[in-house]
């Protein structure tokens, strides 16, 4: 009786170590199995010539040096609402005053991200809709030429319907590719207009006259050059976009790596540090940056009226 026994025993104990063999394979092989999405990278997107058409109305007509920082800016979508408060905090500073706080402020963004701070009003108009900054972003990295494409067959649509037209701001050029330019290279106006009307036929009797108007100008000297700005343009044959001379060449392949070369430190996050009074911008100096040519600055006005007291 005691054979049966025996031989029960062993079997269980060689049933329990073939169990754990097994458990330990499969273990191990879970471990050393890759997860699945390291497998493969998110495919880029593929907008239809509608959709970008759509995408780019809101800066299709803005002057080619201005457009060209902003489709770079958009690479970088998850800096946008960090730099846009900045840049409404420090809206009244100016000129060589402004690009002095941007260098002591050792800001953590991209370039092409920080070219954009002497422009609040835009940077708020891409943060407040990160779903089409994001987009436009994308679109760009994966799909240049027709993202430029879209941008010309918008601005044949508003010049030929009459609304984009050259003026004391923006000189429009009349060959195959219409450019965009500054009259003064630096002051730059950032135009304001209704997508749904410069880019659709006039109604009869419609005035097209102030259908896109212009605040006041930002100036541009050579205290910005290290962001790109005096030597950024696209040329529009080949649909290149160059920011500070050199093509811009992050795309969706290398969207990880790249570096375009800027001569402007870059700080890590933890480096920032503020040195300047904090303002944002009132109501009226948001409106007045879309319809006054003239700078409004309410806080001045405040310490002068102090002043008089």
């Amino acid at each position: 009786m005691q054979t049966p026994r025996v031989t029960i025993r062993k079997s269980t104990a060689a049933i329990a170590l073939c169990s754990a063999l097994a458990l330990g394979c499969a273990a191990t092989c879970f471990a050393q199995a890759p997860p699945p999405y390291a497998q493969a990278p998110p495919p880029p997107p593929n907008f239809p010539p509608p959709q970008l058409d759509s995408l780019v109305t809101r800066i299709a007509l803005y002057p080619d040096p201005l457009l060209a920082q902003v489709l770079a800016a958009a690479t970088f979508p998850e800096q946008i609402p960090d730099a846009a408060r900045w840049a409404d905090q420090h809206h009244y500073l100016t000129g060589d005053a402004l690009a002095a706080a941007i260098n002591a402020d050792r800001l953590p963004w991209d370039p092409s991200v920080q070219a954009l701070l002497p422009f609040p009003s835009v940077l708020d108009m891409m943060a407040s809709d990160m779903g089409w900054t994001t987009d436009l972003g994308n679109a760009f990295l994966a799909q240049r030429q027709d993202v430029m494409d879209a941008v010309q067959r918008m601005r044949r649509q508003a010049r030929d319907f009459g609304y984009l037209q050259s003026n004391p701001q923006i000189t429009v050029s009349s060959g195959p590719y219409i450019e965009i330019l500054p009259v003064n290279p630096a002051f730059i106006y950032v135009p304001y207009y209704n997508p749904g009307v410069v880019f659709a036929r006039p109604r009869p009797g419609f005035a097209i006259g102030g259908a896109i108007t212009f605040g006041y100008g930002v100036t541009i000297g050579a205290a910005f050059r290290p962001w790109g700005w005096g030597a950024n343009r696209i040329v529009w044959p080949s649909r290149t976009v160059i920011v500070n001379n050199a093509p811009w060449n992050r795309a969706w392949a290398n969207r990880k790596a790249y570096v375009h070369p800027y001569p402007v430190q870059r700080y890590e996050p933890p480096r920032r540090v503020e040195t300047h009074e904090l303002r944002e911008r009132t109501p009226r100096e948001r409106e007045a940056a879309r319809s006054s040519h003239e700078r409004v600055e309410e806080h001045r006005e405040e310490h002068r009226d102090e002043r008089r007291r």
